[in-house]
């Protein structure tokens, strides 16, 4: 069936890269002897990034020696040794379009289980010098795979590798590789993979999300910005005004789903505009706090930040009948469909998604047993108290419980603490470990508040969070560095269009020197997300709200409409992207 022809082992060090630390177990090499292999790694083996690579699932990479002599042909090259392409495992035989997933193979005293191709990472092309090698790897079907180990046991070179059963379904590597990063899928294939026990979690995540991928729902109801007429502005608190928005010719606005969000665009003084997203707080047809939800306007509701030029103005500078450039409401943390018990949780400003939650469950009077809860600084700075309450007296089954952090609770409010909520508290509100929660504000009151409810049994999928601001960073293997606000690039200015990153707060030029959208966000500490680097694994695709861009690099497939791989895209005019 095949040899082993080389164990190759490395432990994690950490490498230079554009001017960051790169923490990698990417370079291994060759060792003689047998070694024994354990349930997570090779003996004298290690993995820098766990999220990415290792762990049981994947831990051993293969790869064979028939792509060896195909990439020194392709590549021009003969300095490729074994283990240069991180792999544990080097082989001869087991091509990629011939071992399937699920397959299990015995080498030596161990046996081994097929679990999903090599992960697309910009790591093996930091590895080989060939920055789009990823990219390379995919559309030459030609990833190498991982196994699990089933029986732990010493191997060496020279072992033969012998075929002990073959996978569900017979689906090779190649074929799932392409199933989740190149176009063309084949519905049966993608259907024939999530029934294969084998395939790693990640893999059947990516695969059902690909399912059910496309929904014309989940798309912008407008390309671009539109002008939306201002209907009213009303105080909702000492520090947090709403703004309502209707069209210019009375028509119904399309539906937005509860706990989307819309991206804005003011004149405030300074030169261009400034765009800005905020949740809404409600969809309804009318400036009045009170109003019932309806299709036919949208509500924000806006916190005055000190220093805040777009939301100062938006407190004294913005009056009813002005027009505003309004994007059309995107975003995934929506209320989801179903029967069962519903947490909506929140904190300062970071009621207004959850409180549209609460305005579609009021609306349709839904039997779903409701906890709300939410903190607050006192009652002068508790926004929509008054609509929460009403909203939750439509509602069949629906609690209440109210946090004030420096302000004591009035006789008879037993629904009102002093302090912040604590597993105790949470305890006593009977929430049921099937609850779907739905979270809103401040990191930290998401990171505690989470925490407290896996403690009290929910499971950590259930939990639904919304962050302020920027996403979280992902930036696979990069050492963690300190936190920096997003800023102007250094160096002279661009001249090229404008860019601007709306959850960050940020418009700069564009400039030729740049290599991509990405390397721009980079250069601005604008929080960033991706993976290959290379237009392979969608990780870093990112919601364009305007304007158009050009392709770099060609990625293997396009992303969805109204969205953009930054990773290897550069602006074709003004632009405005949701970072």
């Amino acid at each position: 069936m095949g040899t082993l022809l080389s164990v190759n082992v490395g432990l994690p060090k950490d490498v230079p890269w554009q001017g960051r630390t790169v923490r990698t177990g990417a370079w291994k090499a060759p060792v003689s002897g047998r070694r024994m292999v354990r349930r997570l790694n090779v003996e004298g083996d290690g993995q820098g990034d766990l999220a990415g690579h290792g762990g049981e699932i994947r831990a051993v990479l293969v790869y064979q020696m028939e792509s060896y002599r195909y990439w020194r042909r392709e590549l021009g090259r003969d300095d490729l040794a074994f283990g240069a392409f991180g792999e544990n495992f080097t082989v001869d035989g087991l091509p990629d379009d011939e071992v399937c997933i699920g397959d299990r193979y015995r080498i030596g005293e161990a046996e081994f289980e097929v679990t999903q191709p090599r992960v697309t990472c910009y790591r093996v092309g930091l590895r080989l010098g060939e920055p789009t090698m990823a990219a390379l790897l995919v559309a030459h079907h030609r990833p190498g795979f991982y196994l699990r180990v089933l029986t732990e046991g010493h191997v060496g070179a020279g072992d033969e590798i012998s075929l002990v059963s073959r996978g569900p379904g017979a689906l090779s590597v190649a074929d799932t590789d392409a199933l989740l990063y190149l176009p063309g899928r084949d519905p049966a294939k993608l259907r024939t993979a999530l029934d294969i026990p084998a395939l790693s979690p990640g893999w059947q995540r990516s695969f059902r999300e690909l399912a059910g991928a496309g929904e014309p729902a989940d798309r912008p109801g407008w390309p671009g910005f539109r002008p939306l007429r201002v209907l009213g502005i009303v105080p909702e608190s000492a520090d947090v005004s709403s703004v309502s928005f209707g069209t210019t010719d009375g028509t119904p606005l399309p539906a937005a789903r509860p706990g989307q969000y819309l991206s804005v665009r003011l004149t405030t003084g300074e030169a261009g505009g400034e765009v800005r997203s905020y949740s809404l707080s409600s969809a309804y047809s009318a400036p009045s706090a009170s109003a019932a939800p309806s299709a036919g306007g949208y509500r924000i509701s806006v916190k005055h930040e000190p220093h805040g030029r777009v939301s100062g103005y938006i407190h004294s500078g913005l009056r009813v009948g002005d027009l505003v450039d309004v994007a059309a409401p995107r975003g995934t943390f929506v209320l989801q469909d179903g029967t069962g018990p519903v947490v909506l949780a929140s904190a300062g400003i970071g009621v207004t998604p959850v409180l549209a939650m609460l305005h579609r469950l009021a609306a349709t009077r839904d039997p779903r047993p409701l906890w709300w809860l939410h903190t607050a600084r006192d009652r002068a700075h508790h926004s929509f108290a008054a609509e929460a309450r009403d909203l939750l007296a439509r509602l069949p089954d629906a609690h209440q419980h109210v946090y004030y952090t420096a302000e004591s609770p009035r006789p008879g409010e037993d629904h009102v603490s002093r302090g912040r909520p604590t597993a105790a508290s949470l305890a006593a509100l009977g929430i049921p470990a099937d609850a779907d929660a739905y979270l809103c504000g401040p990191t930290a009151f998401m990171d505690d508040l989470g925490a407290l409810l896996t403690g009290n049994g929910l499971r950590p999928e259930r939990i639904h969070t919304e962050r302020f601001s920027a996403l979280a960073a992902l930036n696979p293997g990069v050492t963690a560095t300190a936190a920096v606000r997003p800023h102007q690039p250094a160096g002279p200015p661009g001249t090229g269009p404008l860019v601007t990153f709306a959850r960050s707060g940020i418009t700069t030029r564009w400039s030729d020197g740049r290599g991509s959208l990405l390397d721009l966000a980079e250069a601005c500490d604008v929080p960033t997300r991706w993976s290959c680097r290379t237009g392979v694994c969608h990780t870093c695709v990112t919601p364009l709200v305007t304007g158009d861009v050009v392709y770099t690099t060609p990625p293997l497939e396009p992303p969805e409409p109204g969205t953009v791989l930054v990773c290897c895209s550069a602006p074709a005019a003004e632009v405005v992207l949701d970072l």
